[in-house]
């Protein structure tokens, strides 16, 4: 974790005239210009950043959250990692062979970028990073299924650049099912059209809503959740407040924004731009996206790569990815330290981050929501 994340306070170190205050957001009071935080607590403002991204969309099945988390901020990826790992060890315990298969059954839904990757990665852990570790099962026996509601993965890529995605992911073990989209999780697996898959894991990857938080701006959202925003990325009848990354709508060429990091970061840089003119008495410019490209790993040296009219798949594509996420992580640090954990990982099939934290139990440690 440290590798890809940086404390905001050692970000911001350096700009002395920002204060970096820890709590959580309650609701934003438009008509008072105040921020209300979950002790009661308010904060005033001339002018007003909203970036509280996103979270995971059930499609109105919101129970199915407890047995199919999913991945959105670090904090998801630890206890994410801990439930694999769980899983593995639940298996090697268990004597009953059908209970042990479900112990070995893991299912993705979704196949857009996370869902592929989550996937890949676990047919990875499956097969080569936990070979040889184990003594009453066999984890390359591991069943992995990506699961896509949709006719195939990815598509968001060309149609040749999927099929070539699915190609690597079957290489992988991975087992690929599209055109059926999941109608039941809990705990005991899954249902997929007509069969019930009995599996002790199950990822979510398959949509994403707006923060809860735009609603209480009380201006008009679509259909995720998000805010309509101006041009300018401001609030309609509230020029104070503007909205960016995954929380903002923006419609460009009569199409969205892709809800995607080059787009926040582009966001961000556009409101700061924004709110510089607005203290010089200027108007705000209107925001224009830049679209440098799609970029999705499977796995080990396998990814695909779509720029413009470049098309890269493979251990070249893979390269592109590693260089491009790499580039854009905080501080030489942690660029230098991912470069050679990946290496040693490349070389070795071996991962090191594989300690199980907190107890034997299912149940997560509490998080910092928790108290």
């Amino acid at each position: 974790a440290p590798d890809i994340a940086a404390p905001l306070r050692h970000i911001l170190r350096e700009q002395r005239n920002v204060e970096v205050l820890l709590g959580d957001v309650a609701e934003i009071a438009p008509a008072r210009r105040e921020v209300v935080l979950a002790d009661g607590s308010t904060l005033g403002y001339d002018m007003l950043l909203l970036a509280t991204g996103a979270t995971h969309a059930y499609f109105g099945n919101d129970q199915w959250a407890e047995h199919a988390p999913g991945l959105k901020t670090l904090y998801d990826a630890l206890v994410l990692r801990r439930k694999l790992l769980l899983a593995f060890e639940r298996a090697e315990a268990e004597s009953d062979p059908a209970a042990r298969a479900a112990w070995l059954s893991f299912a993705v839904v979704g196949g857009g970028p996370t869902g592929v990757e989550l996937a890949g990665t676990l047919a990875e852990i499956a097969r080569h990073t936990l070979k040889n570790e184990f003594r009453h099962i066999d984890p390359q026996q591991a069943r992995v299924r990506l699961v896509e509601a949709g006719p195939r993965v990815l598509p968001s890529f060309p149609d040749d650049l999927t099929a070539k995605a699915r190609k690597q992911l079957e290489r992988l073990g991975v087992e690929v099912h599209t055109g059926t989209p999941v109608t039941h999780i809990d705990a005991l697996g899954y249902q997929l059209g007509d069969t019930f898959v009995p599996a002790r894991t199950v990822v979510w990857a398959a949509g994403v809503a707006a923060s809860p938080l735009a609603r209480t701006l009380g201006v008009p959202l679509d259909r995720a959740g998000r805010v309509l925003v101006e041009p300018d990325l401001s609030v309609p009848g509230h020029p104070e407040i503007f909205v960016g990354g995954d929380l903002a709508s923006v419609q460009q060429d009569g199409r969205p924004v892709p809800g995607v990091a080059p787009a926040a970061k582009q966001m961000g840089k556009h409101i700061a731009k924004a709110i510089r003119a607005r203290h010089r008495g200027q108007p705000a410019p209107a925001f224009r996206y830049q679209d440098y490209g799609n970029l999705a790993t499977i796995g080990r040296m396998a990814a695909i790569v779509h720029v413009g009219k470049l098309k890269l798949s493979g251990i070249v594509a893979w390269w592109f990815w590693l260089a491009a996420h790499v580039y854009f992580l905080i501080g030489f640090r942690n660029r230098f330290v991912v470069l050679v954990n990946w290496a040693m990982a490349y070389w070795s099939y071996q991962r090191a981050a594989r300690i199980i934290f907190g107890g034997a139990t299912d149940d997560p440690p509490p998080s910092s929501k928790d108290g």
